[in-house]
């Protein structure tokens, strides 16, 4: 009987526990609601967002991935141009001069656009912030602006929600701070996503197509390398910003690691694909179909992986993107003005102390004098 009443108990405990964990999510979504939950400090936001970050290094990796990537590219084109001019001289002087234009146009240009692209600051403390919020506000303006321009000036782009991007020209026109912060919130959770999407799945399609076609390690490579630069950078065209020096060194070495494998695979995959055809050949009659299969073989295998390594490049820079876009709002929707508020009278405090020291300190010496 006791021990009936006891676990009567027990589960009643219970129950009202759990019954007051509904009230309190209740509570907190309805003072949501009606804007009354306490903002994030700014010490809270450092705390938990901010992170000890070396510019100067960041920005040295970044020189340092976009160098090797381009000394990379020029090798490989040269020695493409370099067979040409081994068969024929004047041939090769056209195919190394139309190499240097392609460098030009598939390196160059997309990472000086790249690299002259706004990023949002979000790594900040309390003594940055303010300049942080301040930039970011411009750089919220200026994206508006480009997707506004956009959307009305180039017919069928597809990428943006017309009525999305309506309700953001009527906010930036307004100046409603918030209008303009949630019309961007809803295109980045929506067309711009899909479009992104989109991108994405075409220039993995097209890495492996080419890879398929080339059969060569050193055409993989230089492709593979050139269809990831130009995915990151339709990908900050379609977002309208970059993402910050660190995240951007990032994904640059990680078109360098991309390349690297495809050139390992596409050696790989030619030794597979030859070993099968050896293997198919070698019965009486299917010489034709081993090389055949051989060929598809290595196809498969570079394509596959090609196509799957651009997927990555380009979903890591739209995790990116999105994350340090949901950064700079949650940042702006910190008063920073009552902390350096705080932090004045802090040192004015703090002068007011050592003053008083500084006056007991000559009293007592001319006390002892």
């Amino acid at each position: 009987m006791g021990k009936n009443t006891k676990d009567k108990s027990v589960i009643r405990v219970a129950e009202q526990a759990q019954a007051q964990q509904k009230m309190d999510a209740r509570n907190k979504a309805k003072a949501e609601a009606d804007g009354l939950t306490p903002k994030m400090t700014i010490y809270e936001y450092e705390q938990k967002y901010s992170k000890r970050e070396n510019v100067r290094g960041a920005k040295l990796l970044l020189t340092f991935a976009v160098t090797i990537i381009g000394v990379f590219l020029f090798v490989l084109l040269a020695m493409f141009a370099m067979k040409i001019y081994e068969f024929n001289q004047y041939v090769g002087y056209g195919v190394g001069g139309a190499c240097l234009i392609v460098y030009i146009f598939v390196f160059i240009v997309p990472v000086c656009k790249l690299l002259r692209s706004g990023y949002f600051v979000t790594n900040v403390n309390a003594y940055t912030a303010s300049k942080a919020k301040r930039r970011n506000k411009k750089l919220r303006h200026d994206v508006s602006r480009k997707i506004i321009d956009l959307t009305s000036k180039v017919d069928g782009v597809g990428w943006y929600d017309s009525e999305t991007v309506g309700k953001l020209a009527i906010a930036l026109q307004a100046r409603d701070e918030e209008g303009v912060k949630e019309s961007l919130s809803a295109l980045y959770a929506g067309s711009v996503k899909k479009s992104a999407r989109d991108l994405i799945l075409k220039a993995s399609l097209k890495s492996a197509m080419y890879s398929a076609v080339s059969q060569s390690s050193n055409l993989d490579t230089a492709m593979v390398a050139v269809v990831n630069l130009q995915l990151i950078k339709d990908l900050v065209y379609l977002y309208g910003f970059r993402p910050s020096d660190s995240k951007l060194a990032k994904i640059f070495v990680a078109v360098i690691r991309n390349a690297l494998i495809a050139y390992g695979v596409s050696a790989v995959g030619s030794q597979v694909g030859t070993t099968v055809a050896k293997t198919v050949g070698a019965m009486k009659g299917l010489t034709l179909l081993g090389s055949i299969i051989g060929v598809v073989v290595n196809s498969s295998i570079q394509g596959l992986t090609n196509g799957t390594l651009t997927t990555v490049i380009g979903y890591q820079t739209i995790k990116y993107l999105n994350t340090e876009y949901r950064l700079q709002n949650i940042l702006d929707g910190i008063d920073v003005a009552d902390t350096q508020a705080e932090f004045v009278d802090a040192c004015q405090d703090l002068e007011k102390e050592l003053q008083k020291d500084q006056r007991t300190t000559n009293k007592k010496r001319t006390a002892a004098s």
